[in-house]
């Protein structure tokens, strides 16, 4: 199945250190070989660049990585196909227009189907791919824009998605992410981690290739950076592994308690 990597800040951050590690999983430390993308919201749009050949492999990757693109939020997915060809309209992350905003959606796992909408709601949303991913995320934004005509407070927002994913959950593997560039949902069946990185900062070593970078010499006292990952990506920081069935939000670079 894929993997998943998404990043929440309160101050602007580049995204290079933990996705450097992560396409490494991408045909070199794993074999998540069928298509990449990453999201960067910039204030209320979102720069979105995707590729159905490998993260390793890919020249878009690689030029996306030379540009130092900084965002409050970002997702990244690297695709190991299950459902639907390995072809651009497949790959992650998906975008659809909701109550005026930009929502970005990535998916790991695997569903055997998707529920039907009610019989007597609205269908707004189609899927454009074949994945189950695509087709989730048309569940569930129909579900929300039938449900709500204007965006919802977070908590009555964050029990609705948990519902909807514990729904979904019943079908497969359902780990997501999903963001609006103002906060981010995490919801997770199988596999999902998260940290929040904040001072004091020190040297942090990746997994995959062993790499050090210094937040000290990079960051500012302030600074928060939340970073959610299918597996954690570095060696010396207190990852927290979610429980299956759990949403969590993040805001400003932290998990928020709802």
């Amino acid at each position: 199945m894929c993997q998943l990597l998404g990043m929440n800040c309160n101050v602007p951050t580049d995204l290079h250190f933990s996705m450097d590690g992560f396409y490494l999983r991408a045909g070199k430390t794993d074999q998540h070989c069928d298509g990449c993308g990453v999201a960067f919201f910039q204030n209320k749009s979102v720069r979105i660049f995707r590729d159905h050949l490998s993260a390793l492999n890919s020249p878009l990757a690689q030029c996306v990585k030379n540009f130092n693109f900084k965002s409050l939020n970002a997702i990244a997915h690297i695709r190991k196909a299950t459902q639907g060809e390995v072809n651009l309209e497949n790959t992650h992350p998906f975008l659809r227009e909701i109550w005026g905003e930009n929502w970005v959606f990535a998916h790991n796992g695997n569903l055997k189907t998707v529920p039907s909408l009610g019989k007597d709601e609205i269908e707004f949303y189609q899927p454009i791919g074949t994945t189950d991913s695509e087709w989730a995320f048309c569940f569930m934004a129909n579900a929300l824009k039938n449900r709500f005509t204007q965006k919802p407070d977070n908590k009555t927002l964050f029990a609705t998605l948990q519902k909807l994913g514990r729904q979904l959950q019943e079908q497969g593997t359902f780990n997501f992410l999903l963001s609006n560039g103002k906060v981010m949902f995490a919801f997770c069946t199988t596999d999902l981690y998260y940290l929040t990185r904040q001072a004091p900062f020190g040297k942090v070593a990746r997994v995959d290739d062993d790499a050090v970078i210094d937040f000290s010499k990079l960051t500012h006292e302030n600074d928060k950076v939340a970073v959610i990952a299918t597996k954690p990506l570095t060696k010396n920081e207190p990852w927290v592994k979610m429980q299956k069935g759990e949403l969590c939000l993040f805001k400003d670079g932290e998990w928020q308690k709802i």
